[in-house]
C-alpha cells in the first residue's frame, strides 16, 4: 500500500513538472513536422495538450521524425469521435500518409477510431500509451462531460475495446501500475505490452516507451 501511495505521488510530481514545462514550450509547434523520417503524430490525453507530450516529441524530432499535433484537439476535452475527425481533417488537410500515432490515454481511443474510419489509409499504425480500452472505475469519481464517457461500459467505448482486424497494427503499453487505468490496457489482437514502469504519466518520459515507439518506426511500413 505504501509502495502504490508513493508511485501515486512520484506520477504525480512528474506530471506537475511537465505541465510546469510546458510554459517554456514554443508557442507553435510547427518546427518538429520538420525532417526527414517517417511521420508521426501525437495525441494528448483528456486535459493534456500537445506540449504535455514534449517528452515523446523532442527526442523523436532530434531522430529525424516528423512530428505533428493536432492543434485542434485542444485540451483533449471534446468526444472521442470529434477528436477522431479532427486527427482525420489534418491528415487530408496536409496530406500525410504512412502515419504513426502516438496516443496517450484518451489519445488511444481517439487514434483507434480514426483508424476505424482511415477511409484513406493514410495510418500505418498506432501506439497507445496507457489507454482505457475497456475504459476506467476512476472515471466515475469525476463526473464531467469529458470523462464520462470513459466510464466501462459507456456506448463510446464498446466499439473501441473489441476485437478488430485493425487491432493487429496497435501496440498497447500498459504499465504495472497505473492509478488513472486500474483495468488495464490490453486490447485484443494488438500487440500488447506490460511495462515496469509504475504511474499514468511518467511512462511518457520513460527510455522504455520511447524505445517501443521507435521500433513501430522503424519497423518496415
Amino acid at each position: 500500500m505504501l509502495r502504490m501511495a508513493m508511485w501515486w505521488a512520484l506520477d504525480y510530481l512528474w506530471a506537475a513538472l511537465v505541465w510546469a514545462s510546458t510554459l517554456f514550450a514554443p508557442p507553435t509547434p510547427d518546427h518538429y513536422a520538420e525532417g526527414s523520417g517517417r511521420t508521426v503524430v501525437v495525441l494528448p490525453g483528456v486535459y493534456e495538450n500537445w506540449a504535455f507530450l514534449r517528452p515523446l516529441i523532442v527526442p523523436l524530432h532530434r531522430r529525424g521524425y516528423r512530428v505533428h499535433v493536432v492543434a485542434a484537439l485542444g485540451h483533449n476535452r471534446s468526444p472521442i469521435a470529434d477528436g477522431a475527425v479532427m486527427v482525420l481533417d489534418l491528415l487530408a488537410a496536409r496530406d500525410l500518409r504512412d502515419v504513426v500515432l502516438v496516443g496517450h490515454s484518451k489519445g488511444g481511443l481517439i487514434g483507434k477510431l480514426a483508424m476505424l474510419h482511415d477511409a484513406d489509409g493514410r495510418i500505418s499504425s498506432l501506439v497507445t500509451i496507457c489507454t482505457p480500452f475497456h475504459g476506467s472505475s476512476r472515471a466515475r469519481l469525476l463526473p464531467l462531460p469529458s470523462v464520462t464517457p470513459l466510464v466501462p461500459g459507456h456506448p463510446s467505448l464498446v466499439a473501441l475495446g473489441d476485437p478488430d482486424p485493425v487491432n493487429a497494427r496497435i501496440t498497447s503499453l500498459g504499465t504495472t501500475f497505473d492509478e488513472h487505468v486500474p483495468e488495464g490496457s490490453e486490447l485484443p489482437g494488438a500487440r500488447n505490452l506490460v511495462l515496469d514502469v509504475p504511474g499514468h504519466f511518467r511512462p511518457l518520459g520513460h527510455p522504455s516507451v520511447l524505445a517501443e515507439v521507435l521500433a513501430v518506426l522503424e519497423a518496415t511500413p
